[in-house]
C-alpha cells in the first residue's frame, strides 16, 4: 500500500484503488441497483463487495421520495444526505470510491455528484465498476462492515448546479444547453419502457450517456475533451445542463465532462419524470 495520499477526482482504476484499500482515510461505497429489482443490489452487496465497501441504497439513500412533482429519482434532502454519508464515516478529509456494476450509470455517478454538490472534491468512480474489478481477480467479501461514524457531513449542495423543472425552462429560453443522457429512441419518443409519455423536452440536445464508455471503461480523456468541444462549440461549462429519465443517468455526463477536463456543467434534478409531471409543459419528439 502507498503512502501517497489519494487525490482521485473523476475516476479510479481498479488497480489503484486495490493498492489503497486498506487506508483510514479511503472509504469505499457500493451503489449497485436494479430498476427493475429495487432491493436486487443490496442483496448483491450482502453476498460479494469490495472488502470494506459501505453500501447506498438509490432510492432510500441518494433520493427522497418523500417529495412530490420532482421526477422518479428526487434530488435528497441535504440533512438526510450528510447524516447518511456520516454514518458511513465519510469526513471532508476523505478519499471516497463509489461503484456500481459496470459503468458508474447505476448509480456510482449520481452518489459522485452529490457529493461534488456538496463541495467534496476527493470522490471518484470505480472505472469499470465491479464487473472489472472481479475481472482482475481481485478480493471480495460477504457480510456487511462496521463503520466509524462520523459527525453528519458539514457541508451545503451548491444549489446553483441544481436545476428543478422550471429553471430548465428558463435556461433554455435564455439559450442555455440542455444534454439528454438518454438511449436515442427514447430520446425520440419510438419508445418509452418506464416514464408515461414519450419523447424529449423542446430544445434539448441527445448526448446518450454510453457513448462515454468503451470496452467497459470510460474512453480516454482526451477523447471525449474532443468530442464535447464539438458540442459545446465555445461554450462555458456552466451554460450546460445534463438531463435524463430521472437525474441519475445524466450524472454519468457530467462525470464524463469533468473526466475530460470541463467542470461546471449543471443537472437537471427531476429531468424527464420531472418535466412531464406538468401536463401543460410541451413534449417533443423525433430527432
Amino acid at each position: 500500500m502507498s503512502d501517497a495520499k489519494p487525490t482521485w477526482t473523476t475516476l479510479v482504476s481498479a488497480e489503484d484503488l486495490a493498492a489503497a484499500l486498506g487506508r483510514d482515510d479511503v472509504i469505499v461505497v457500493d451503489t449497485r441497483h436494479s430498476l427493475a429489482e429495487p432491493e436486487a443490489g443490496e442483496a448483491a452487496h450482502r453476498a460479494a463487495h469490495i472488502p470494506g465497501a459501505f453500501y447506498a441504497h438509490l432510492d432510500r439513500d441518494l433520493s427522497d421520495h418523500r417529495k412530490q412533482h420532482d421526477g422518479r429519482h428526487p434530488w435528497p434532502e441535504l440533512q438526510d444526505f450528510t447524516a447518511a454519508l456520516g454514518r458511513w464515516g465519510v469526513t471532508p478529509q476523505h478519499q471516497v470510491v463509489v461503484y456500481d456494476a459496470a459503468d458508474g450509470a447505476l448509480a456510482a455517478a449520481r452518489m459522485w455528484f452529490l457529493l461534488r454538490a456538496l463541495g467534496h472534491r476527493r470522490v471518484a468512480v470505480l472505472d469499470g465498476g465491479l464487473q472489472r474489478w472481479q475481472s482482475l481477480g481481485l478480493p471480495v467479501e460477504s457480510g456487511l462492515p462496521v463503520a466509524t461514524p462520523a459527525a453528519p457531513y458539514p457541508a451545503t449542495f451548491d444549489e446553483s448546479r441544481l436545476l428543478d423543472s422550471r429553471q430548465v425552462q428558463a435556461h433554455l429560453d435564455a439559450g442555455g444547453m440542455l444534454l439528454d443522457a438518454r438511449a436515442a429512441e427514447r430520446f425520440r419518443g419510438d419508445v418509452e419502457p418506464i416514464d408515461r409519455v414519450a419523447g424529449h423536452v423542446p430544445g434539448a440536445r441527445n448526448r446518450p450517456y454510453a457513448l462515454s464508455m468503451r470496452e467497459g471503461v470510460f474512453r480516454p480523456a482526451q477523447e471525449l475533451a474532443e468530442e464535447f468541444a464539438q458540442i459545446l462549440q465555445g461554450r462555458d461549462a456552466r451554460d450546460v445542463v445534463a438531463m435524463c429519465g430521472s437525474g441519475v443517468t445524466a450524472c454519468h455526463v457530467l462525470l464524463a465532462l469533468e473526466h475530460a477536463g470541463i467542470e461546471g456543467a449543471r443537472l437537471s434534478t427531476g429531468s424527464w419524470s420531472g418535466w412531464i409531471d406538468d401536463p401543460t409543459r410541451p413534449v417533443a419528439r423525433g430527432a
